[in-house]
């Protein structure tokens, strides 16, 4: 659900150095909030304080958000813990496979152009010989 950003207020934190929000401001316009921050029913932060502010920071009226209920203040902060301590960062050599991938897929050899040339153009006659639903 989207929420108005200036309707949201933030308690007292653990982590009160948010790092560079570049690199998140940059994701977020280049692909969008992959995952919700999550809130009280009052609008009070739990997680994702760093996507909040990054969101702010880039004009972003509203963000969307999780509404968890029936929490005291003591699941809150497990909350909160849990999702800043249990990250793992890719290894080096994870990372570069992944970068390599996506390369090869923005980029496709020769080969694989044709053959999605193909393929487009075969599904194009049989969508014109067999239509959907007869």
């Amino acid at each position: 659900m989207q929420i108005p950003i200036d309707s949201i207020t933030v308690p007292e934190r653990v982590r009160k150095d948010l790092g560079d929000l570049q690199p998140l401001m940059d994701s977020l316009k280049r692909v969008g909030q992959l995952h919700p921050i999550r809130l009280t029913p009052t609008y009070e932060l739990i997680s994702g304080h760093r996507r909040l502010t990054a969101a702010g920071n880039l004009g972003w009226k509203t963000i969307d958000a999780e509404i968890v209920a029936g929490l005291d203040e003591t699941r809150r902060l497990e909350m909160e813990l849990e999702e800043n301590n249990q990250r793992k960062e890719f290894t080096d050599s994870e990372l570069l496979a992944g970068y390599k991938r996506l390369e090869r897929l923005r980029n496709p050899g020769i080969f694989l152009r044709l053959f999605l040339f193909f393929k487009h153009i075969l599904e194009k006659i049989r969508d014109l010989f067999f239509k959907k639903g007869h």
